[in-house]
């Protein structure tokens, strides 16, 4: 028989929670996406925005959930938000240029 220590409950409660809110951020992006109800699809800015902060978020989580970078150095998790914060930061550049 195996015992959970509180260390361990906690950090599982807290990888589940980021998976629902994994799943719930790919749930409105679908529903952002104007074409999934067979509408004619446009750019449009703001779904533009909204898509590209939501891929912010969800790269956020995946890196800090599931590839083990919120125990990781300061220096590491610091790196990894900038790295975000230029690449999709760039992406929405490109995209209004």
């Amino acid at each position: 028989m195996t015992t959970t220590t509180p260390h361990a409950t906690a950090s599982t409660r807290a990888i589940t929670v980021a998976w629902l809110a994994l799943s719930a951020i790919t749930v409105v992006s679908w529903w952002l996406a104007p074409g999934h109800s067979g509408a004619h699809a446009s750019a449009s800015v703001p779904i533009t925005v909204a898509a590209i902060l939501l891929g912010f978020i969800k790269g956020r989580l995946i890196i800090r959930y599931f590839m083990e970078v919120r125990g990781a150095p300061g220096w590491l998790r610091h790196s990894t938000d900038l790295w975000l914060t230029v690449l999709w930061t760039t992406i929405l550049v490109i995209y209004l240029w």
